[in-house]
């Protein structure tokens, strides 16, 4: 795996695709296959490659994009008129099919369906519930296999893997277990609103997978604490929300010391914070 990588520019360009089909996962969580003879070439499907997604607002045929990817393409988004300007939002490929220019990508719909969907869902989450077959959108995605959008990245000596996640982040964990090498260890908890969510995980490493239902209240950090983790060295991998997050690191660094550069982490999101929000704040 390399240590240096290319910059931005080589490492990343826009792929223009439309849905090919869709499929209910669970009552919070439903998976859109993306198709188009671009995506041929879209580099990495693994792990927990991260793209950003391009899609249109209402009315709108298909997204409105920057005419081409550049050092200030992010600028270059930011100063399309906001009523125009494609609707951005981050996402990981949950499955890859390059034969057939094809990928798979799995949303939390957060509530987007039902009477109060306007208010408790965000843009994304309404898209996807209602996505159909040649629904246009555009994908920021890897032009190389080795991008600095592929967080998981366990170091030579890693003696077992411990992955933690709620439901935004459970497409990574997918990704994350299909890559995972023959006899790796991993103990694996994943957060769900519900039972129906709970999800088969196939993998060739030696993995164990704990299952929380949230009822309301996040029991993912107190179910690691409690937990008796395997001896050795171990690399961690912990996404969702920033909140959960962060109480999962601080008691992986924090109490049981293990060193912060083995522990890769992501708030996937915020709650009462949009994605716009949590890039302007990152930016400044």
């Amino acid at each position: 795996m390399a240590t240096e990588l290319a910059p931005v520019t080589s490492q990343f360009r826009l792929f223009a695709a439309e849905v090919v089909r869709t499929c209910r996962l669970g009552p919070t969580m439903t998976r859109i296959t993306f198709g188009g003879e671009q995506l041929k070439d879209f580099a990495s499907g693994g792990r927990d490659q991260s793209f950003s997604l391009f899609l249109p607002r209402p009315g709108q045929r298909e997204p409105v994009v920057p005419a081409r990817f550049g050092e200030s393409w992010y600028a270059d988004w930011r100063a399309i008129h906001p009523e125009r300007r494609a609707v951005m939002r981050s996402y990981t490929i949950r499955a890859q099919r390059p034969e057939l220019a094809e990928l798979d990508v799995d949303f939390a719909l957060h509530g987007a369906e039902g009477p109060a969907a306007g208010a408790a869902a965000g843009p994304a989450a309404r898209w996807a519930a209602r996505a159909s077959a040649g629904d246009r959108v555009c994908l920021l995605g890897p032009a190389m296999a080795d991008n600095r959008s592929v967080g998981f990245r366990p170091p030579a000596g890693t003696d077992w893997v411990l992955l933690a996640a709620d439901e935004t982040g459970l497409p990574a964990v997918g990704g994350i277990l299909d890559w995972l090498p023959a006899g790796t260890r991993a103990r694996v908890w994943i957060e769900v609103p519900s039972p129906e969510d709970i999800q088969d995980l196939p993998s060739s490493g030696e993995v164990e997978i704990t299952w929380l239902i949230r009822n309301g209240r996040s029991t993912l950090p107190d179910a690691i604490r409690a937990a008796e983790l395997p001896d050795g060295s171990p690399y961690a991998w912990i996404a969702g929300e920033s909140g959960l997050v962060k109480a999962v690191r601080r008691y992986l660094v924090g109490e049981l010391g293990i060193d912060r550069r083995l522990v890769n982490f992501s708030g996937y999101w915020r709650k009462g914070v949009s994605e716009e929000d949590l890039r302007v704040e990152a930016r400044a």
